[in-house]
C-alpha cells in the first residue's frame, strides 16, 4: 500500500532522529494554535484580526491546555533523544506538558514567570504571591508599585520575564539557545513563521554548522527558500505523534 505524505515524511524525521547525537527543538505560535491559541501571521492570526480593525480575545493563558504536539516532545525527552528545546512561546505549555526546565530555553518569556532585573532569579507568580490586578502585568516599562514584591535573594525589583518589543532579550537563554544550535546535527523547527529575530537566526546557525534542520509548518516561512531541505507541510499535532510511534516501533526492532 502507498504510504501517504504525513507517513513518508514522519518516518524520515524519525529515522534522522535515531540517527541523530544532538537533536534539538524550535517552536513557534504554531505549536499551540491546536491547544486553542491563536498564532500572530496565520489566517486567523492576532496581526490579521487587528489590521481588519478587531478586538483579539484571548483566553487567560492558564486556562489552556497541551496538545498532542506538546506530548509527543515530552515522549521523545523520556525516551532520551530530545537535547534540548527553544521556545518563543509564552505560554508555559511545553513546561506544563512535562517538558523539564532544565532542557528548554523561553527565549520570549513565561507569562507565569517574573524575574529580578538585578541578579536574573526567576520565580513564578504563584509563589511570589504576584496579583495582576494589585501590582500590574511586571512589565519592564512600567511604574513599579512600591507594595510589589521584591527579590528574596538580592531585594531587587522583579518584572515579567515576558521580552515585549524593544527589550533586550534574556541573555542566559539567548546564549543557550546560540550554544545549541551550533552543536545539534538535527534542527526540528515547528510552527514558527521564522521571520521574527533572533530566532529566525537559529536555524541558519545550526545548519553552518554542519546540521540538518526541518521546518515543520502548513505556512511558507521566511527560511523556506534559505534552507537546504524542504518544508514538511503538515500539523504540528498530527505529524508529531506519528513521528513518535515511528521512533519507538524502530527502537523495538531493533532490540
Amino acid at each position: 500500500m502507498k504510504k501517504s505524505y504525513l507517513e513518508v515524511k514522519a518516518r524520515l524525521i524519525a529515522e534522522k532522529i535515531l540517527q541523530a547525537k544532538h537533536f534539538i527543538v524550535l517552536t513557534g505560535a504554531g505549536i499551540s494554535t491546536e491547544s486553542g491559541i491563536p498564532d500572530y501571521r496565520g489566517d486567523n492570526g492576532r496581526y490579521k484580526i487587528r489590521a481588519q480593525g478587531k478586538e483579539v480575545k484571548v483566553k487567560p493563558l492558564e486556562e489552556f491546555k497541551p496538545n498532542p504536539a506538546h506530548y509527543a516532545l515530552v515522549r521523545l525527552q523520556d525516551l532520551g533523544l530530545i537535547k534540548f528545546i527553544i521556545s518563543q512561546n509564552i505560554d508555559g505549555l511545553h513546561i506544563k506538558s512535562g517538558i523539564k526546565k532544565s532542557i528548554i530555553a523561553e527565549i520570549h518569556g513565561n507569562y507565569s514567570i517574573l524575574k529580578c532585573i538585578e541578579c536574573d532569579s526567576r520565580f513564578t507568580k504563584k509563589e511570589m504571591k504576584w496579583d495582576n490586578k494589585k501590582y500590574g502585568w511586571g512589565a519592564r516599562s512600567a511604574e513599579p508599585s512600591p507594595e510589589q514584591p521584591k527579590c528574596p535573594i538580592c531585594g531587587g525589583r522583579l518584572i515579567s520575564s515576558i521580552v515585549n518589543f524593544r527589550e533586550p532579550m534574556p541573555e542566559k537563554e539567548m546564549k543557550l539557545a546560540k550554544e545549541h544550535s551550533k552543536k545539534c546535527d538535527l534542527m526540528l523547527v515547528i510552527g514558527t513563521s521564522l521571520r521574527v529575530s533572533p530566532a529566525n537566526t537559529l536555524p541558519r546557525i545550526a545548519e553552518k554548522n554542519g546540521s540538518e534542520v526541518f521546518i515543520i509548518n502548513l505556512k511558507p516561512t521566511g527560511l523556506d527558500n534559505i534552507l537546504k531541505n524542504e518544508r514538511i507541510k503538515a500539523k504540528a499535532g498530527e505529524i508529531l505523534p506519528l513521528i513518535v510511534d515511528y521512533v519507538e516501533e524502530m527502537i523495538k526492532n531493533s532490540s
